[in-house]
């Protein structure tokens, strides 16, 4: 295996990388970033502002000390308290349920090469559709959201278990109980006359859009696209050793040569972690376990979640979810859509056989917060879920999956894990920002 790993890593002259590697990265992959802008969205991810009960921040479910997760299989938005794995319940305002999905990983983002977003891809570039973007309020789409990225965090705000709360509890859970999502007194114009009325916001808006001369102008779409600008710059992830061997830097120590063998070879996973970015963009049914309340419309009472296919209605895409990208994948634990392990070797053992890993499943892999919940409903779907699976990897052994783990570690990028702009140390709405304790 030594040999085979060897030669993977032979580089070019031309700069391409020999036997199926990426490409390096580079500039040109990434949208360029305005500086005052990323500043302006690293305050507004971190401020609870943007929550209907003002308890909630991006960063609450998206965090850096957690890869950009909440080190949840499933989070608690609305209703929690404390942070990641430290999250519980509050008594006072109990969570309805948990989160439906595991918190995606943020890295990179801002490459042009995500076209699409969300486990089940409900969003994505489309320049067809309402501001070049396809997503669930078709024709009822506004424009002014500058990228994908930016449009993503407007469903978050509107979720009643991750950030907005419940029914009566305060004006944007209201709005969108209603469902006024858009226009003047809807759910988003409500959180961006919250935002407009801080003086700090309303200066700094001022001075990094020029459309904006008085605070009466700053819209959503205004809030998204700062938020996006920083977690652009924030956690953009080129530099990890996997970049260094790309670029005919470096080589891999082993084990972690031979799991980069494997990976590009016999285990067949860049079939669909490919590209520089590990990951095809595609939807794929792999069997990961379904634990939580599932996905489903508020008059369904199922714990089933169908992936893909909620967004296209095609049976072939039942149960499959987006490939996720593996950058920093050792940070981003719990794993896939539903979170439901905890550990990567696990996963990864699971993943390459997916009909033994659903048959085996304990739910003592994953990690939840206590809530008085039925979390194995969903599992009553597994005998549907095996039969959607799309792949069955080849037999490895103990060995070669401790192999394929250590690679996956060389792509854990020392710049991305710890930011460029950080935490701040404050907000101006002077409210409670996430940090650990």
């Amino acid at each position: 295996m030594r040999v085979i790993a060897t030669a993977i890593l032979t580089i070019w002259a031309g700069g391409a990388v020999a036997d199926g590697l990426p490409v390096p990265l580079t500039n040109a992959d990434f949208a360029p970033v305005d500086a005052a802008e990323a500043r302006l969205g690293q305050l507004l991810f971190f401020d609870p502002i943007l929550s209907g009960n003002r308890n909630v921040s991006c960063a609450t479910c998206h965090h850096p000390a957690f890869g950009t997760g909440d080190g949840l299989s499933l989070g608690l938005g609305d209703g929690g308290i404390g942070l990641g794995t430290q999250r519980v319940a509050d008594p006072q305002n109990m969570p309805e349920q948990r989160i439906p999905r595991n918190a995606p990983a943020l890295f990179n983002l801002g490459a042009h090469e995500f076209t699409v977003l969300f486990h089940d891809g409900r969003i994505e570039v489309d320049p067809d559709r309402p501001g070049g973007l396809r997503t669930p309020l078709d024709a009822d789409m506004v424009t002014g959201f500058a990228s994908l990225l930016s449009a993503q965090t407007m469903f978050p705000v509107l979720s009643a278990d991750e950030m907005a709360g419940h029914y009566s509890e305060n004006d944007v859970s209201q709005a969108v109980r209603r469902g006024v999502i858009t226009g003047p007194g809807g759910a988003w114009d409500i959180i961006a006359r919250r935002v407009a009325g801080i003086p700090a916001y309303a200066d700094d808006f001022a001075v990094v859009y020029d459309h904006v001369d008085d605070p009466d102008q700053i819209t959503f779409a205004d809030i998204s696209n700062a938020i996006a600008a920083f977690m652009a710059v924030e956690w953009r992830s080129d530099t990890a050793p996997f970049d260094a061997v790309l670029r005919g830097e470096a080589s891999l120590p082993e084990p972690a040569a031979t799991g980069l063998a494997l990976f590009y070879g016999a285990a067949n996973c860049a079939s669909c972690h490919s590209g520089p970015f590990l990951t095809d963009h595609q939807f794929h049914a792999m069997g990961a376990p379904q634990i939580g309340p599932g996905k489903s419309a508020r008059f369904e009472s199922h714990a089933r979640d169908e992936g893909r296919f909620r967004v296209t209605g095609d049976s072939a895409d039942l149960y499959a979810f987006r490939t996720p990208s593996l950058r920093n994948v050792t940070l981003t634990a719990p794993y896939g859509h539903a979170g439901a392990h905890s550990d990567l070797r696990a996963f990864v053992a699971a993943h390459v056989d997916p009909q033994t890993g659903l048959v085996s499943y304990n739910i003592d892999a994953a990690t939840l917060p206590d809530l008085p919940v039925d979390d194995l409903r969903g599992m009553d779907d597994a005998s549907a879920i095996a039969q959607a699976v799309s792949y069955q990897g080849p037999q490895i052994g103990a060995d070669e999956i401790d192999a394929l783990v250590a690679f996956l570690a060389s792509l854990t990028d020392p710049a991305a894990r710890e930011g460029r702009l950080g935490v701040p140390d404050t907000v101006p709405s002077g409210l409670p920002v996430d940090r650990l304790r």
